[in-house]
């Protein structure tokens, strides 16, 4: 385990190095889409961010980490809607 995710855990580290990659991402999308279906893309990882953070400084975990889940299932569809409309290169992420 690498060292900032042995201080905040693998989930959050992991989502942290998504988002680094989706939000340049995400400025790609055309301008009408950017600030629609980006705009959401972006609020909805931020908000599953938020989630992971509190989860990693809680006592109560439970909640927060079904709201985060929640929120990666609302995240997958809004990424899998933008794949599919063509606004995400279908090889990008999978590392190599």
């Amino acid at each position: 385990m690498t060292d900032p995710a042995r201080r905040t855990g693998p989930a959050l580290e992991a989502h942290r190095r998504f988002l680094l990659w989706l939000i340049p991402t995400l400025d790609k999308f055309p301008r009408a889409q950017r600030f629609l279906l980006g705009d959401r893309i972006e609020t909805t990882a931020l908000d599953v961010l938020e989630r992971l953070i509190e989860a990693t400084f809680t006592r109560e975990r439970r909640g927060m980490l079904q709201q985060a889940n929640l929120g990666l299932e609302k995240l997958r569809h809004l990424m899998r809607l933008a794949l599919e409309l063509g606004f995400l290169d279908p090889a990008a992420g999978q590392g190599g």
